[in-house]
């Protein structure tokens, strides 16, 4: 089996995606969505493991002490999903990503009566190596289940836009990198909104030109 190109290193950001195999959704309805992101949350911590329920009354217990990786943005769409992660710890990404996969394939497979893998092989990663790029990543990240012609907030709640936009309680991502190279939140909009647009355009001339 080959070795993963980009090796993980604590205090770098990476880009990490992959999606159904066979291009297959991932979630079925709302409650495999909010599953998801539970195991986001729950398989993200250096403490041994069981169920979902049993990490959750650990946690509540004050028993999980520290955590394998940073959230830095997420987007999760029905077929993939993407996230930008820093490692907290040696092998942080390689450890939380493996529970990850197999807690919510676990859980997919028994719910939908199936077997097999859920995702398309060993998840998919690129280093972010500027500055510059991170913000662009971010934007990316942030409005993937958009298109250049405008925002829709149902689609945007299953993504962590609306941390970064808005006023919210909500803070499971570690958004501090970003947002404070800007002067507010609606500057930052102002930037993500103009560079996801520009990465369509693009990416619309680069199948204009694989069509001709």
């Amino acid at each position: 089996m080959p070795s993963r190109k980009v090796n993980f290193v604590e205090g770098e950001y990476y880009h990490i995606y992959n999606r159904g195999v066979d291009k297959r959704n991932i979630f079925s309805e709302k409650s495999d969505l909010a599953r998801f992101f539970q195991s986001m949350d729950e398989f993200n911590t250096k403490n041994p493991i069981g169920s979902l329920y049993e990490n959750r009354f650990v946690k509540e217990l004050g028993g999980r002490t520290s955590k394998l990786v940073e959230f830095i943005a997420y987007c999760l769409n029905p077929n993939h999903y993407h996230f930008i992660l820093t490692p907290l710890i040696e092998k942080g990404i390689e450890k939380f990503m493996q529970r990850f996969g197999t807690g919510y394939t676990m859980y997919f497979n028994g719910k939908n009566k199936r077997s097999g893998s859920l995702f398309q092989g060993k998840f998919k990663s690129k280093h972010i190596d500027s500055n510059e790029y991170l913000l662009q990543v971010s934007s990316y990240v942030n409005l993937n289940n958009c298109d250049k012609n405008g925002i829709d907030e149902k689609t945007l709640s299953m993504s962590s836009w609306i941390e970064y936009i808005q006023s919210t309680n909500v803070n499971f991502c570690e958004k501090s990198i970003v947002l404070d190279q800007f002067k507010s939140k609606k500057e930052y909009r102002e930037f993500a909104l103009d560079s996801w647009k520009n990465t369509c355009e693009r990416k619309e001339e680069m199948d204009d030109l694989e069509f001709l």
